[in-house]
């Protein structure tokens, strides 16, 4: 499988991620990462806003399930109970495990599945290795830390490239 850093797809947010755009894709699975895809990391419970979106996705035939890295399964599991919808911890992305078991547990083919995600060297590049859609987002609640700013300073140019292909 490919081996890029370039997501298919730019959004400024999850929201702008619509079913009626999936079905355009012939996306029937959306994986998703939780951290700062879906909400910032200190949030413990989804929102009205996302709990909707993941409503619209449902009634669509989208199938959204949320592939973690996070070390604390707790909360994952909490927040995801709380939608009402899967996940797949302990991802190991930019690993294609989690991504391959994902799909496998949804019955889905790569074809027809969607990775959305805030970072590049974990979630895009597991999305282009695994030969899904790769769909980025901006991170919610911006990048805080030193190391997030430098993180978020160093994608520019692969957000770049993506518009520039016309995505």
């Amino acid at each position: 499988m490919p081996i890029s850093l370039i997501p298919h797809r730019l959004f400024a947010h999850y929201r702008e991620v619509t079913p009626e755009l999936l079905r355009r894709l012939g996306v029937t699975l959306l994986l998703s990462d939780l951290d700062f895809t879906l909400a910032p990391k200190s949030v413990r419970r989804p929102d009205p806003a996302l709990r909707e979106w993941i409503g619209g996705m449902q009634a669509a035939g989208v199938q959204v399930m949320i592939v973690s890295n996070n070390r604390s399964g707790t909360r994952v599991t909490e927040f995801c109970a709380d939608l009402g919808i899967p996940y797949q911890g302990h991802a190991g992305k930019p690993s294609t495990r989690g991504l391959k078991a994902a799909m496998a547990r949804a019955g889905a083919e790569r074809e027809h599945t969607a990775m959305l995600g805030d970072k590049l060297l974990t979630d895009m590049l597991a999305a282009n290795r695994a030969g899904v859609l790769a769909l980025m987002v901006e991170p919610l609640g911006g990048a805080v830390t030193p190391w997030q700013k430098v993180l978020h300073a160093l994608q520019a140019p692969f957000k770049a490239a993506c518009r520039r292909r016309g995505a």
